[in-house]
């Protein structure tokens, strides 16, 4: 795990992909698209259906690794508001016994706008824990510090004649929109102008990624002194 600061708190950034706030015990993920492989397979796209089963041991290993108490799923969990219905009982059961485990919150998406409950902990919009807005699309122009989703954030770099893509976060002081968990997710690039504008205001934006156990920044936006 790579330590930093926001907004005055220090986290985590565990794999890559996933925040964990220590103040709070809580691991904080975003998009993992529960049952995307099945949603594509209903109209006749056959993908490997063990998305779902990947993501949770994904999840299970962070969770692990930080000792978190609670998870905080920032929205765009289930692909779609139905994958519930659909998810194989291999996945439901690893489910099932995560949040047995610890506290769950189920912050909806733009996919799952309209997830049902039965699935384990609270399913809710938006919350606000300890000053920090915790959403699935940031809001811009929002004064509270917020963490979000949504934009699946990717880093694409050249080094040594080889490009290298890798989900990051981005961050400024007060903001921050954390990479895709999910197995089957794609990225979008961290600077493109949809991102940016979501980051607004802020005085400095940048890509997040650890590297061999420190953090690395990438500026992607600096405001006009």
């Amino acid at each position: 795990m790579v330590p930093f600061s926001f907004s005055s708190q220090e986290m985590h950034l565990v794999g890559g992909r996933a925040l964990y706030w220590p103040r709070e015990q809580a691991l904080l993920v975003a998009d993992m698209h529960l049952e995307k492989a099945s949603f594509f397979a209903r109209a006749g796209q056959m993908l490997p259906p063990y998305d779902s089963r990947e993501t949770l041991e994904r999840l299970a290993l962070a969770i692990r690794q930080t000792g978190a108490r609670r998870v905080f799923a920032l929205g765009d969990n289930f692909h779609d508001s139905h994958g519930t219905d659909r998810i194989e009982p291999h996945a439901a059961g690893m489910l099932a016994a995560l949040t047995r485990a610890v506290d769950w919150v189920w912050i909806t998406g733009n996919h799952d706008a309209d997830l049902a409950g039965g699935i384990g902990g609270e399913v809710i919009g938006e919350i606000v824990v300890a000053g920090v807005a915790l959403r699935h699309i940031a809001r811009p122009g929002a004064c509270e510090p917020e963490i979000s989703g949504h934009f699946h954030p990717r880093l694409t770099i050249s080094a040594r004649g080889r490009r290298i893509a890798r989900p990051c976060a981005v961050g400024s002081e007060r903001r921050m929109i954390l990479p895709a968990f999910g197995a089957l997710t794609g990225g979008l690039n961290a600077a493109d102008p949809a991102i940016l504008a979501a980051m607004q205001p802020a005085a400095a934006i940048d890509a997040i990624v650890p590297a061999t156990g420190r953090l690395i920044r990438y500026p992607l936006w600096r405001a006009a002194a």
